[in-house]
């Protein structure tokens, strides 16, 4: 099956529809957009002021964007955290790191405590290098994270990577603890369900085309608001006056046939990590709950003016090249069947810095940027939203959360086209090209094109 939003709802069930706004509404806190960074946020208002009426709103359904079609990485990857030690020194970001780390437990201690079955495993992430450049990026990565105090990551060569998973030619890997394999609709679904029985307001199939202080407008109506929160991600570019706000940066993926017991023997993978590599145009996979494989990476990473796509319908060349990437990984599983293959886009900030922010003279917040990391980014962001709208309101104080370096973070706007599109297809053939140089020259340092597409995409 190609598109049909992903496999995760194949898997698990389109949801019934819940109905659009019918006219004008008010409440004290509109959120626009029902995936992660919306649900986590309702869900953490909600329980720390149970009277505050609190609508969401959501063009088609929760979880129809990222929050339903990513790799189901719960991890402590955190978009920007670099640039955020150069402008506000190296302790903001330890604690920014740290807090990071904290949200994966905090995501798995919420959904138990809620009853949603999402599938959460917690092995950790297994980051593998293949080459020698990779292995060099590899140990300047693992020291990387080392400095901000992430002390319980591991460090393996080649033989102590296949006694984990057995990667074809990996000649060593990064492993941290504070990373879990989850099945993303699942969660998004669970999690919609717990904040409608919290008295949450959800109205699906509500595109909302403008948001400006204390009013969202839908064609069906406004709703006004003190606070509105805009938590759109990748369809941010959708609303008025933000199409180059955050560029919609397209992922894709393939999941395959359920494997066999002597399948995954040849394979390893026991522990069921999250599995990332160190290539420049790197791929991400995890193990499923039922026994597949689900591995994806870049497609075509960007669609002329900020285009989204509508089902997640991949190109053949994509699905091509991911396949390429699995068998490459693991030879013994070349006669495999890809079942299902689907795209879907994230927000990338011209920065590439992950951010929350609440304009206290307007009421207007938003979330996100998350670059790919947002599966337990967003449960800070929303905790982070709720004790910034509770401080503007009166209803609490300064937190650990509002002092983290990311909070009303703001960044320049991205080029116009055709320049925006220009650029990104120029980053990702220039890494692509970096990544075969490297593969045929077996050199250990990373290749100079490299440099190149990090200066274009304006990275560093």
């Amino acid at each position: 099956m190609n598109g049909g939003i992903s496999f995760w709802y194949a898997d698990d069930g389109l949801p019934e529809p819940r109905e659009p706004l019918r006219g004008d509404a008010t409440a004290d806190v509109v959120i626009v957009g029902g995936g992660y960074t919306g649900l986590w946020t309702a869900y953490y208002l909600k329980k720390a002021a149970p009277f505050l009426q609190v609508t969401v709103l959501e063009q088609k359904f929760c979880g129809y964007g990222a929050s339903g079609r990513n790799g189901g990485w719960l991890y402590n990857g955190v978009a920007g955290r670099d640039r955020y030690a150069k402008v506000h020194g190296h302790e903001a970001a330890v604690r920014l790191q740290k807090a990071m780390n904290d949200t994966v437990d905090e995501v798995v201690r919420a959904t138990e405590e809620e009853g949603i079955d999402a599938g959460i495993h917690k092995g950790g992430v297994l980051e593998v290098a293949t080459t020698p450049a990779q292995l060099a990026r590899l140990k300047d990565f693992h020291a990387h994270e080392l400095s901000y105090g992430e002390k319980d990551r591991e460090l393996y060569d080649a033989r102590g990577t296949a006694e984990r998973i057995r990667v074809a030619g990996a000649v060593g890997s990064s492993w941290t603890p504070h990373g879990a394999r989850v099945h993303p609709v699942k969660l998004v679904k669970g999690l919609a369900a717990v904040v409608e029985a919290l008295g949450v307001t959800i109205h699906e199939q509500t595109p909302v085309t403008e948001i400006r202080p204390k009013h969202a407008v839908t064609p069906y109506g406004t709703v006004r608001a003190p606070y509105v929160l805009r938590c759109t991600e990748g369809f941010t570019a959708n609303l008025k006056g933000q199409r180059r706000t955050w560029l919609p940066m397209n992922s894709s993926m393939v999941v395959t046939e359920p494997l066999s017991d002597e399948q995954w023997e040849s394979v390893g993978w026991d522990g069921r990590e999250a599995l990332g590599d160190m290539a420049h145009a790197y791929m991400y996979a995890q193990r499923t709950e039922d026994g597949r494989i689900a591995l994806g990476g870049r497609g075509v990473p960007y669609r002329f003016g900020s285009r989204t796509d509508n089902d997640g319908r991949t190109q053949d060349a994509t699905i091509e090249a991911l396949r390429e990437i699995l068998v490459r990984f693991f030879p013994s599983l070349t006669g495999v069947r890809v079942e299902h293959a689907w795209s879907g886009v994230l927000g990338v900030p011209r920065d590439w810095c992950a951010t929350v922010t609440l304009d206290r003279t307007t009421g207007l917040g938003w979330a996100g940027g998350y670059v790919g990391s947002g599966v337990a980014t967003t449960n800070l962001a929303a905790r982070t939203l709720r004790d910034l709208v509770q401080l503007d309101s009166g209803q609490g104080g300064t937190t650990e959360l509002t002092g983290l370096p990311w909070v009303g973070h703001k960044v320049r706007k991205w080029e116009p086209e055709p320049f925006r599109w220009l650029g990104v297809q120029g980053m990702y053939a220039t890494y692509r090209a970096a990544d075969r140089r490297e593969a045929a020259t077996h050199s250990a340092g990373s290749s100079r094109l490299a440099r190149v597409a990090d200066r274009i995409a304006g990275r560093h």
